[in-house]
């Protein structure tokens, strides 16, 4: 027997059940269901071992008034209504927080930590069919990355300018002690 996911009206991933345990979650026909061996997510009414769902006597508790529009977001790989997954900021994140930090040690560009955690979001999210949240990880990666940026490009500058006034100060002085020897 097997054990079926199904994607609940929110558009969350809600399972392992049995199919006579679906029967009490009261799936519609449209509803998506997922077992292993599937290659990907079907309409509740296509899968034969679930047609007993939808008998005349086990669709009594439905109503005519039920939208027969499909409420559910589709699974990422489902042909025409096929959903792009949102950048994941993964590899930009890595570089904000490494780089920075290799080459001037600088501390605040551990921001980019955070960036990582949302960027490894973004996947599982999408995979999962909660494309909002996906989404909303994808945001907040992209957020807390180009904050790490900024801050690494504001040190870096800090740092070439504090060179130069250096430079600039050294020579004045060279410059100074001319005069006073002269």
């Amino acid at each position: 027997m097997n054990r079926y996911f199904y994607i609940d009206a929110e558009g969350k991933q809600k399972g392992t059940f049995s199919p006579q345990e679906l029967q009490q979650e009261r799936l519609k026909r449209d509803t998506l269901v997922w077992t292993q061996g599937m290659e990907q997510w079907k309409r509740a009414d296509e899968v034969e071992e679930l047609q007993f769902l939808f008998s005349v006597s086990s669709t009594a508790y439905q109503t005519a008034s039920e939208n027969p529009v499909n409420p559910y977001p589709q699974p990422p790989y489902a042909g025409d209504n096929y959903r792009p997954m949102p950048r994941t900021w993964l590899v930009e994140s890595i570089l904000v927080t490494i780089l920075p930090f290799l080459l001037c040690g600088n501390l605040l560009s551990l921001l980019g930590i955070i960036g990582i955690v949302y960027a490894a979001q973004v996947e599982s999210f999408y995979n999962r069919g909660d494309f909002a949240a996906s989404a909303e990880s994808s945001r907040s990666a992209g957020k807390w990355t180009k904050i790490a940026m900024w801050i690494a490009i504001g040190w870096l500058l800090l740092t070439v300018v504090a060179v130069i006034l250096f430079f600039v100060f050294v020579g004045s002085l060279a410059g100074l002690e001319e005069l006073i020897t002269t």
